[in-house]
């Protein structure tokens, strides 16, 4: 296999981001049926997080394609003394790149970054139903300290 590199997303990279992250939703079926161009939404809010200094909007590739992606978000809290916690979400690898070695890379990518940023902690959410994903997180040091919630607005 080839080197995975992990670097900051480029808006080129927006099209095979969203491709990625659509096409394995929990229940393994794409969440969206995309059109073929994509709505200038995605790229706006490309724009967005890029312009975010605590926001990374992070890909690995492998000769120069996209096969994974995560967006890290840096948040500070009173109750962490001026602390920052980092926050990892949109963790996909490509199917036919899974259990490869990418996962691992763009995680322990994220944990040196967290690091070097002076965080506290580094937390994820993980759906439900995502129990290999579960079994990852924890060999990579995580552990299920919380029970979280949403609302769907």
């Amino acid at each position: 296999m080839s080197k995975i590199h992990i670097r900051k997303a480029t808006s080129l990279d927006v099209d095979a981001i969203v491709r990625l992250t659509n096409a394995g939703g929990p229940d393994g079926k794409p969440r969206l049926a995309l059109p073929p161009i994509l709505p200038d939404t995605y790229w706006q809010a490309f724009e967005t997080i890029n312009a975010d200094s605590n926001q990374l909007l992070m890909v690995a590739e492998i000769d120069c394609t996209v096969i994974g992606t995560f967006q890290m978000t840096f948040l500070t809290y009173l109750v962490g003394a001026g602390r920052p916690d980092a926050q990892i979400e949109a963790i996909h690898v490509a199917a036919c790149h899974q259990r490869r070695g990418v996962g691992t890379a763009m995680l322990q990518w994220a944990i040196q970054e967290a690091k070097r940023r002076h965080c506290r902690r580094i937390q994820l959410t993980t759906d439900k139903r995502r129990t290999k994903a579960h079994r990852f997180y924890l060999k990579l040091g995580f552990i299920f300290s919380h029970e979280g919630a949403k609302r769907y607005l």
